[in-house]
């Protein structure tokens, strides 16, 4: 049965669907949105468990939230898009892909992973994180979790953008219990084995500086999908479109136009 999924459009051109992760509803994109509606029908939407989208009670399946995407893009009248997901929306994307491979052009994969026990497994700095966020006080643990999905160096010389996000996330505070549905689906997800059946051209990236996503996932990403190719974004945190959002609107722009 499906449920309510929010989700709004901007832009004109060929539609593009953008996929955000874990804990972020659908202003994750504000850094980038703009410069792709300038050349793309862009959909954006909230996962089920934050935003304004319904959170039905979990835990959810990666399966679950790829309908949702379908459903948005019925909704939206749209038969075919590309595709962008970022962390736990790139498991989302590589799943659209499978289960409805009719729905999707072109896939960008954003610091995300195959998962399964053959791929990288979390960093040890975000899961000795994930440890301790429970002893911290919860605008302290928000903290902690922005500077994380930051690269070193982004946190020292830019305070300013992590205090956009904490802000921002803190406008769109999501239920615990969301999050652990949200999660639950990211850590039973497991399509490694499938990846070779996946015919769609691909662009892979990661930030060099990711300590969320192991980067190795993406070099696993473009060596086992037939059609892909990685992209590195030095420097780059687990949210480098963030820190360089020019450079991911001008990377994307330059791979969904590349037509033979």
């Amino acid at each position: 049965m499906s449920i309510h999924i929010a989700w709004e459009r901007q832009g004109s051109g060929e539609p593009l669907l953008l996929i955000h992760g874990l804990g972020y509803a659908r202003w994750g994109w504000e850094p980038v949105l703009d410069g792709l509606a300038e050349r793309f029908t862009v959909l954006s939407f909230d996962n089920r468990g934050i935003g304004e989208s319904d959170a039905p009670p979990g835990p959810y399946t990666v399966a679950e939230l790829a309908a949702d995407a379908a459903q948005v893009l019925d909704e939206a009248g749209v038969e075919r898009a590309h595709v962008v997901g970022t962390s736990l929306g790139g498991m989302i994307a590589l799943e659209l892909a499978l289960s409805y491979p009719e729905r999707v052009d072109r896939l960008v994969l954003a610091c995300t992973t195959p998962g399964g026990s053959d791929a990288h497994p979390m960093p040890k700095k975000t899961a000795a994180l994930v440890a301790l966020a429970a002893t911290l006080e919860p605008p302290v643990a928000l903290r902690r979790f922005v500077e994380n999905a930051l690269a070193p160096a982004t946190v020292e010389e830019r305070p300013e953008l992590v205090d956009e996000i904490v802000a921002r996330r803190l406008e769109t505070p999501q239920d615990p219990v969301a999050w652990v549905a949200q999660a639950s689906a990211g850590g039973a997800f497991n399509r490694l084995a499938k990846l070779g059946t996946i015919e769609r051209v691909t662009l892979v990236q990661t930030g060099t500086d990711d300590v969320v996503v192991d980067p190795r996932n993406s070099e696993l990403l473009a060596e086992r999908l037939p059609r892909a190719r990685l992209e590195r974004f030095e420097g780059g945190g687990h949210l480098f479109f963030w820190e360089q959002p020019d450079a991911f609107v001008s990377s994307v722009t330059r791979f969904l136009e590349d037509r033979p």
